[in-house]
Order: C-alpha cells, then sequence, then structure tokens
C-alpha cells in the first residue's frame, strides 16, 4: 500500500491529475509515468547546473 501511496503522490504532484484517473490506471502505467516523471526532472536539474 505505501508503494501505491507514493506512486499517486508523485504523479499528482507533478501532473496534477485526479486521484480516480492515478487509481484507476495498473501499476505497470503508473510506473511508466513515474519513470517518466522522473526523467523530466533529471533533465531540467541537468540544465539548471
Amino acid at each position: 500500500m505505501e508503494r501505491l501511496t507514493q506512486e499517486v503522490a508523485y504523479i499528482a504532484y507533478h501532473f496534477h491529475w485526479p486521484l480516480d484517473e492515478i487509481l484507476d490506471m495498473e501499476h505497470k502505467e503508473r510506473q511508466l509515468w513515474v519513470k517518466e516523471i522522473s526523467d523530466i526532472n533529471s533533465e531540467i536539474n541537468k540544465t539548471r547546473k
């Protein structure tokens, strides 16, 4: 349950998607979005250095 909460919070914080929409996703899809957000953040952080 903790992992689900972390994934939902991460996606909701960054993309502002509604809770129901995030919870309706399969775990694998949520993981893909978490990775994509992480990649975006990494690229942003590279340009700030």
